[in-house]
């Protein structure tokens, strides 16, 4: 599965569970580790926890097995990765802490021609 249609799975399995704020970062540019990471808030624990199982029965429902799944048991910071998608669901002081997508997005320094990844 080509790593736009993975990420839109995914996006959509979110969707599926009203998950709160979600952000796509294309990291294409950045590292070879992923294409894509998306972030994702959950109202609850229990919320978070049903998006991340959510997210991996629709990648399985597509024939991706995730290669890791982490953080099921406390339910704050939740990470599917499935190759070329990473997903992180968390709750949102967990998220307002740790600030991934400032850390992924990377602004283009004065005078530089540079862009910043599309999101």
């Amino acid at each position: 599965m080509e790593a736009e249609e993975l990420k839109n799975v995914a996006v959509d399995a979110l969707e599926d569970l009203k998950a709160v704020d979600i952000t796509v970062l294309d990291v294409r540019s950045m590292t070879s580790i992923t294409d894509y990471m998306i972030v994702a808030s959950g109202n609850s624990s229990r919320h978070v926890k049903s998006l991340l199982n959510n997210v991996v029965e629709k990648v399985k429902d597509h024939g991706v097995r995730p290669l890791g799944i982490e953080g099921e048991k406390d339910a704050q910071w939740c990470l599917v990765d499935v190759g070329d998608v990473v997903v992180h669901v968390m709750l949102p002081e967990v998220r307002e802490f740790y600030q991934l997508e400032k850390f992924w997005r990377v602004d283009a320094a004065p005078g530089s021609e540079q862009a910043s990844p599309p999101a």
